[in-house]
């Protein structure tokens, strides 16, 4: 099978899968031009409610395939920067779900996800320094906000793989779980994104991304959702609330 990106949707769940694994799931030219499209055809999908981005087998992503980065490393840079950038704006909720080795290009679409579960063993790291390139400012400042400024120096410095327990410590990870435990966990946790107000999250999501311009916005979509509402309703009565508002699919 060629290099591609799987994807896949049940129980309001997307599932996209870097799938390379001859090469550790490297990221090529082709997939890094894909993963936008993808990412748009899925946020307009009225199904989707929340996406899990994984590795084939495993391995998350050993980052970019380095024979893209003979002709133009600039231009292979803004290709991974482009994507990054989509899976950032993606307006539900994303997981990347990590296995073995998630450095370069693997790390720069992790820390653009809004959660990261790992499996024992992983490791990470950002290693621009091993080639001579110099890393987008736009993910610079994405790992600094997740990390802090120390430990972005001492992954972007050195290029060096940090495992399950530093990225944790770190906050480069929200949970490590152990080896054979990752998907159950991945599942039951998206099941419980799912469930919940899709207007809270989306609002939540812009708020700590550090939106400013969309405060009367999200006051105007909560007088006018009902989800609130129902909410109060739901805890009432003790029973699962029915939430209805829904991420505009366009616009």
């Amino acid at each position: 099978m060629e290099p591609q990106l799987l994807h896949g949707v049940a129980d309001s769940v997307a599932t996209v899968v870097i799938h390379h694994p001859a090469k550790r799931n490297a990221m090529t030219a082709e997939m890094w031009r894909a993963l936008p499209p993808l990412l748009d055809a899925l946020a307009a999908d009225p199904d989707v409610r929340a996406l899990v981005l994984a590795g084939e087998g495993g391995t998350f992503c050993a980052g970019a395939d380095i024979s893209t980065l003979q002709g133009s490393p600039q231009e292979a840079q803004g290709l991974a920067v482009r994507a990054e950038e989509a899976l950032v704006a993606f307006p539900k909720p994303t997981l990347a779900a990590v296995r073995g080795h998630c450095v370069g290009g693997g790390s720069q679409l992790a820390a653009a996800c809004d959660l990261r579960f790992a499996e024992e063993g992983a490791l990470f790291g950002v290693t621009p320094a091993k080639l001579g390139i110099v890393y987008a400012a736009s993910s610079t400042r994405r790992l600094v906000s997740l990390v802090g400024p120390a430990t972005t120096k001492y992954l972007l410095f050195s290029g060096e793989l940090i495992d399950t327990e530093r990225a944790l410590r770190s906050g480069l990870v929200d949970e490590v779980l152990p080896a054979g435990e990752l998907g159950k966990r991945v599942a039951e946790f998206t099941r419980v994104l799912v469930s919940r107000s899709q207007l809270t999250q989306a609002a939540a999501k812009e708020f700590a991304d550090g939106r400013t311009d969309r405060d009367a916005h999200w006051a105007g979509q909560a007088r006018g959702s009902g989800d609130t509402a129902e909410g109060v309703a739901a805890f009432l009565e003790r029973r699962q609330p029915r939430f209805t508002w829904s991420v505009p699919t366009s616009g």
